[in-house]
């Protein structure tokens, strides 16, 4: 792209220096003009030669226009809307706006390039596009120096078992809209033997592979199952028998270290909270924890006494509650509710199916880019049923076109260049001999002589080869 502006900046310095000495014809003029033209048009081009880096550069186009590809490209209907959910156009326009922001800074992975990612920092933070790009970027910044990736990926909780047993929880079922159903039995943790089984520090990690899990495993097979897009989980924490004497400097540091990570890094992923059997000791308790949760956390908990069983079942099914908890599930097969992470995450029909609507079945979100961004040049048409080798093969055949009629104007213009560089030189040689008749004080005769020279210099005719050649004469 540099060697092109290059050639432009020199033609017009030497279309100047022949203009200033009165030499230009009008038929060299036009060639210059012609080959400037096409010189200005590398940038159009130039657009079509970065189709080919859309791995690494992703377009602003809006996510409307991606998800109407996505729709063309989507197998079934129900992968459609397991996928896309439903989108509500003022927010799609902030999600869009947040998009073009962080895109602008170069800080938009292709893993968090996501409508329903994005949707969740913008209400987290109000809608307040720069709060809400401030805290995307602040998670981005906390994986990378945690190494979240590797947990999600490597991290090994062999104590698995002793944990669960001196603090039960887990996920079991889904509640009635087909979310992730979490339930935690806490006012039966033996803190003392869970951190002789364990360290905060680890249990922390373990925290962030099952929150991992869930985003990348739980939500997309729960989609499946329910034929509708899931992004979000309803918990119960059991609270009996809790109370302050139960909240030693141990747990603080846990509850503060986990409602941190889970408000900051995995906003909007809360749909209820129901604390059921809450007593005096744990309402005193709540006051004290209330002061490190976020506004929106606290409109989402639902703090109810012994009389919980009603309310509850408006969300969950009995089916799905465990029987301690006064629904009709056992788990005895498994040794118990808690222990069996019961859900269709755990089926591996609905796991293969949700590969295959949100991973293997789709298109990335650069080659959705990559393939409507074709679409606006001429003669690429990308079709419901053509393959991806067809369409990769048309892109390549008019790159390879431009990429032809660039080297013919590059030729051009070298041409053009040399001989007006030839003509610079030849107008330079005669204004030096003018010079030198002037300094050297001739005679009249001699300058009699120079009345009658005339200076011959001859220009292509258009800036063509073989179509003539057109003479000037400079005469004094």
């Amino acid at each position: 792209m540099f060697f092109f502006f290059l050639f432009s900046f020199f033609c017009y310095y030497i279309l100047y220096l022949l203009h200033c000495s009165g030499a230009l014809t009008v038929a060299v003029r036009m060639c210059l003009s012609k080959t400037l033209q096409k010189l200005n048009c590398v940038k159009t081009y130039w657009h079509l030669l970065q189709v080919r880096s859309k791995s690494t550069s992703r377009s602003k186009m809006s996510f409307r226009s991606v998800e109407q590809l996505l729709r063309r490209n989507s197998k079934t209907k129900v992968s459609r809307n397991i996928v896309n959910g439903i989108h509500n156009q003022k927010e799609e326009q902030c999600v869009q706006s947040l998009r073009e922001l962080v895109l602008a800074s170069n800080q938009l992975p292709e893993k968090f390039d996501d409508y329903h990612v994005l949707l969740r920092f913008l209400r987290m933070r109000g809608f307040n596009i720069l709060k809400a790009k401030e805290m995307f970027l602040n998670m981005l910044k906390w994986r990378e120096d945690c190494s979240v990736d590797t947990i999600a990926n490597d991290f090994k909780f062999e104590e698995y078992d002793a944990v669960k047993r001196c603090y039960p929880h887990g996920f079991h079922g889904v509640d009635r809209f087909g979310r992730p159903l979490y339930i935690e039995r806490i006012g039966l943790v033996d803190l003392s033997k869970l951190m002789q089984v364990t360290s905060i520090d680890r249990f922390v990690k373990y925290h962030i592979s099952e929150q991992e899990r869930t985003v990348s495993v739980r939500y997309p097979a729960c989609s499946v199952a329910a034929k509708k897009h899931i992004a979000s989980t309803t918990a119960i924490l059991d609270v009996k028998g809790l109370g302050m004497n139960n909240f030693s400097k141990s747990a603080r540091e846990l509850f503060i270290e986990i409602q941190k990570i889970d408000s900051n890094y995995y906003p909007e992923t809360l749909n209820q909270l129901y604390i059921i059997n809450a007593g005096s000791g744990f309402r005193a308790l709540w006051r004290v924890l209330k002061a490190f949760m976020e506004a929106r956390t606290l409109a989402k908990i639902q703090v109810l006494g012994s009389n919980y069983l009603n309310t509850v079942l408006e969300t969950v099914d009995p089916s799905n509650l465990p029987d301690f908890l006064g629904g009709t599930c056992t788990c005895s097969a498994t040794g118990g509710c808690l222990l069996q992470d019961k859900g269709p995450w755990t089926d591996p029909e609905m796991v293969r199916a949700s590969k295959e609507a949100f991973g293997e079945g789709q298109k990335s979100s650069n080659e959705l880019t990559a393939t409507v961004a074709c679409e606006s040049f001429t003669g690429c048409q990308v079709g419901t049923h053509t393959s991806e080798n067809s369409r990769q093969k048309q892109v390549n055949e008019q790159i390879s076109g431009k990429i032809q009629e660039l080297e013919e104007c590059v030729a051009q213009t070298k041409e053009t260049l040399q001989t007006l560089i030839c003509k610079q030189q030849e107008l330079a040689s005669h204004i030096d001999q003018l010079r030198k008749i002037l300094q050297g004080g001739v005679s009249a005769d001699k300058k009699g002589n120079i009345q009658n020279l005339e200076v011959k210099m001859s220009f292509p005719k258009g800036g063509e080869r073989g179509k003539g050649e057109k003479e000037v004469i400079i005469a004094f």
